[in-house]
């Protein structure tokens, strides 16, 4: 696979957001990608991780990852990366 690498953007929201850049890559390698929403070059997938820990002063058990992403000759650009807790 090729190296995954998170925009400023999406850099700017993993606190905000709680992921990690681990949980990106694992969810691109091993997860489907379809065509997203905001472009034909723009790709997405999800991946529902085990979590069992309080967010927001709630407690979840399920976290699930999905970035949005480019793929370029040499790379992989993560444009941003949403978060769903349940």
């Amino acid at each position: 696979m090729k190296p995954v690498r998170l925009s400023a953007h999406a850099l700017s929201y993993t606190q905000k957001r709680g992921f990690t850049h681990g949980e990106v890559e694992e969810a691109i390698a091993t997860m489907p990608w379809k065509a997203a929403e905001q472009g034909a070059d723009r790709f997405e997938c999800s991946k529902e991780f085990a979590f069992n820990q309080y967010w927001n002063r709630r407690r979840y058990s399920i976290k699930q990852v999905r970035p949005i992403f480019v793929e370029a000759p040499f790379e992989i650009l993560v444009v941003t990366v949403y978060t769903y807790y349940y």
